[in-house]
């Protein structure tokens, strides 16, 4: 794999993460953003460390979870991996893929 790429939506889920969180603590927002790029690119080396969840999705998805509480939902065969996806593992995920 060479790296990772994030989609248009995945690049307005990170927006809104970090403004959610960072309107209480911008260092935070800081901090959760740098976990989340260091997971992707985690998952750039190696890709089928995710899980399948084929109970939300029929497309070829995989799932990593970032501090318990983020998802990052991405394509494992891409290349460079294509971040489809980060959502808070509250939201209800099938209905947002």
């Amino acid at each position: 794999m060479s790296g990772f790429a994030l989609s248009p939506s995945a690049i307005s889920d990170m927006e809104e993460i970090w403004g959610y969180v960072a309107a209480d603590n911008p260092d935070a927002a800081d901090a959760l953003e740098a976990d989340i790029f260091a997971g992707c690119q985690l998952l750039a080396e190696q890709p089928e460390m995710g899980l399948k969840r084929p109970q939300w999705t029929k497309r070829p998805l995989r799932f990593w979870v970032v501090r318990k509480n983020y998802l990052l939902v991405y394509h494992p065969q891409s290349d460079p991996l294509q971040i489809v996806r980060i959502l808070h593992a509250a939201r209800d995920v099938p209905s947002l893929l």
